[in-house]
């Protein structure tokens, strides 16, 4: 599923209109047609009181056109403008005509507080104020008008997106933004709806496909993509009969110091979950013998120091490698970690305190090996590209980052994003009991093994953020959040693949039978 730009989405209105020689107006209907129909599915024709707000734009129109279609199917329905400028669209002054055409009590005019209508906690609320359009603060009146919405516990339907929002821009004032309930937006969802700040707003959301024209859906390069279980699926490598061990790669993985071993068991026990063929695991002399009694399918490869990570010999050559987890960040740690990527030339995953001794020694940027996959979190991040203002001003840090060094970056959160030149893939799986320690060092493991099979950086990084997340939600449905821990996360690795394959059950008839 693409995530298109403001930009795009209105170039994709146009070129739909020429193409299918409609007017703005008649796909406004379209759209308008869509959100009654979800509407009257639910609603059933039930006699519960439906507030319209609607802009003078065209995502009032859309709101004007749906409140024609509720009336003239028998809703009781109030609708009213915020008349805050005498600049109106074309498209919702037709739609202003129509509405008045079919219902005696003419849309309210709003003006001020004086004019903000009483609402009951039982009726629905459908916001249409601003639509994808807004690059501005809500201001004045308007946004008291926000702030009258947000205090009523009503139900609040948003259309296309939340007043207040911009689809691909930063959340300017938190106060001024409609808490939606529920979303239904147009043909895709929006960028706003993936992103920490702005995301918080739509807490569910459903695309409604309005047809637009399908030539300039697939063929226009989107800011970014959502992953979903179809995709992954498609990158699935289905084993051969007559293979064996050494067919599916040798990972070679490193960290660990005295205190932090439990780092190294949850990322050789989700790896070799994974499917890689053969691991082995360098760590301190300290523990060796936590790594064989926790993980005896890892062959052990000791340190020459007997507390922290000193050198990672790689003269035998593996098939990729998975360092940093739980590493500690000493001197003399840093210079192994240099060693090892000037001996390095394919693709790694690099993780915790890899990452922060490359932000203390930036020079170490030019010999990441290409297409290595660096999995922060979110402090780490910091410490690699700095301070952001905004979550698109954090994601531009790393496109920039990527695009010099050819790197793939996670940018972890409640949708995880894969960022590599040229490309955002947005994960569409994950709950908050992720939010555990080990959770981090389980998905190096399962990437770096994925890696080791031969899946291409890029589709490593992606397919190991899906299954993780999906082994994550698994462990929460059982669970409950709060249960969850990194341990159960790698537990249900198996269960997250064949999940992949597991088709949907239709939906069965639930009515009586004579």
């Amino acid at each position: 599923m693409k995530i298109f730009s403001a930009e795009q989405l209105y170039e994709a209105d146009r070129i739909t209109c020429e193409k299918q020689q409609i007017s703005s107006t008649d796909l406004m209907e379209r759209a308008a047609g869509q959100i009654f129909n979800w509407l009257n599915t639910r609603m059933q024709g039930a006699q519960v009181p439906i507030h319209i707000f609607c802009g003078i734009g065209n995502n009032g129109g859309d709101g004007l056109a749906l409140g024609r279609m509720l009336i003239n199917h028998g809703y009781k329905v109030e609708v009213y403008i915020a008349n805050f400028t005498d600049k109106r669209s074309k498209c919702f002054l037709i739609n202003y005509g129509r509405i008045k055409d079919v219902t005696k009590n003419w849309p309210k005019l709003m003006s001020g507080p004086d004019d903000f209508p009483e609402i009951h906690p039982d009726d629905i609320i459908v916001d249409a104020l601003f639509g994808i359009g807004l690059t501005r603060a809500i201001e004045g009146w308007v946004k008291e008008l926000v702030l009258h919405l947000n205090s009523s516990p009503a139900f609040k339907l948003a259309i296309d997106i939340p007043s207040g929002l911009s689809a691909n821009g930063p959340v300017l004032d938190p106060e001024g933004v409609v808490r939606a309930n529920h979303t239904l937006t147009f043909q895709t969802p929006k960028m706003a709806f993936f992103l920490p700040k702005s995301g918080q707003f739509v807490p569910y959301f459903e695309a409604l496909d309005i047809g637009l024209d399908p030539q300039y859906l697939i063929e226009t390069k989107p800011m970014a993509s959502i992953v979903l279980k179809p995709e992954v699926k498609s990158f699935y490598r289905q084993r051969n009969k007559y293979s064996h061990k050494g067919d599916y790669g040798h990972l070679l993985m490193a960290g660990g110091n005295q205190g932090q071993m439990g780092a190294m068991v949850l990322s050789s026990q989700a790896a070799l979950r994974t499917g890689c063929g053969l691991l082995t695991v360098h760590v301190p002399k300290c523990g060796l013998d936590i790594l064989q009694t926790a993980v005896p399918e890892a062959m052990a490869q000791p340190d020459l120091e007997e507390l922290t990570i000193s050198d990672i010999p790689v003269n035998w050559s593996p098939t990729t490698v998975a360092v940093g987890m739980g590493m500690g960040t000493k001197a003399e740690t840093a210079e192994a970690i240099k060693t090892l990527f000037a001996q390095t030339e394919q693709p790694m995953v690099i993780d915790a305190d890899a990452l922060n001794l490359i932000s203390e020694h930036q020079n170490m940027f030019d010999s990441i090996p290409q297409g290595s996959i660096l999995t922060p979190h979110p402090g780490e991040l910091k410490r690699l590209v700095g301070e952001w203002t905004d979550d698109y001003d954090k994601i531009e840090r790393v496109k920039q980052l990527c695009e010099k060094h050819q790197l793939i970056i996670l940018v972890k959160g409640a949708n995880t994003l894969v960022i590599g030149p040229g490309l955002i893939k947005i994960n569409s799986t994950g709950n908050p009991g992720m939010a555990t320690a080990g959770s981090g060092d389980v998905l190096s493991g399962m990437i770096g093994s994925l890696l080791a099979q031969g899946y291409e950086p890029i589709i490593a990084a992606i397919m190991g953020v899906y299954l993780h997340g999906s082994a994550g939600n698994m462990a929460a449905t059982e669970l409950g959040f709060e249960a969850v821990t990194a341990s159960e996360i790698s537990s249900r690795i198996s269960e997250s693949f064949l999940e992949l394959f597991r088709e949907e059950a239709p939906p069965q008839n639930s009515g009586s039978k004579e």
